[in-house]
Order: structure tokens, then C-alpha cells, then sequence
């Protein structure tokens, strides 16, 4: 985002998304040791969505840099993601991690990306 757009921006809003961005509080965790430091520190349902999210987010970076877009029904399913009870987060991103792979497998023999 360009500096005119983050001015144009209300500020509760560029205050929120720049906690994602690199060396935020909710960015990406670079260090394999970090990583798994703060998802130990995880209460175990909160680790299980964790770890479904986190394949989620690398699924999607590979469809990404292959220039692929989501398939709909996943797209739509990961919209829906917040108005299904917190039980269902897990098994939901299980789902959709699955037919990722599956979509994947599907497009071509050498996708790249291991199960």
C-alpha cells in the first residue's frame, strides 16, 4: 500500500492491518524455533486452528505464485469461516485444506506441494 493510500485510510483501520504486516505483533513468524515456541504456548484447541491456518496460508501462497485463484467453494467457505460456531473453525479448515490438495493434485501430476 502506497503512502497516499495509508493516508487516505481511517486510522483504526491502517492502526489494525499494520499489526500483519512484517515485524507486527500478528505478522508472519520467520524462525522455525519461534514458531513452534509460540504455538506450544498455544492452548490446544487454538494450536489445532493454528495449524490448519498455517497450512491454509501456505496453500494459498503456492496457488499465488503460480498465478492460480482459489477455487470459488473454497474461497466462499473460508468467507463463512467466522459465522460458524468456534467448534467448527478446525474441522471447516481441515476441509479446505483437503480440497485444496485434492484441486491441486487434480490440475497436474507435479504440483509441488507434498501432503
Amino acid at each position: 500500500m502506497s503512502k497516499e493510500d495509508q493516508q487516505n485510510k481511517p486510522a483504526a483501520l491502517q492502526g489494525s492491518l499494520s499489526r500483519f504486516l512484517r515485524g507486527g505483533e500478528l505478522s508472519a513468524i520467520e524462525d522455525p524455533q519461534e514458531y513452534e515456541r509460540r504455538m506450544s504456548a498455544l492452548p490446544p484447541a487454538q494450536r489445532e486452528f493454528a495449524e490448519e491456518g498455517t497450512r491454509f496460508a501456505n496453500l494459498w501462497q503456492y496457488f499465488s505464485e503460480h498465478r492460480m485463484q482459489l477455487p470459488r467453494h473454497i474461497v466462499e467457505q473460508i468467507s463463512e469461516l467466522s459465522k460458524l460456531p468456534a467448534a467448527e473453525h478446525v474441522a471447516t479448515m481441515r476441509r479446505v485444506n483437503q480440497a485444496l490438495v485434492e484441486y491441486l493434485n487434480d490440475v497436474g501430476e507435479d504440483s509441488g506441494v507434498r501432503q
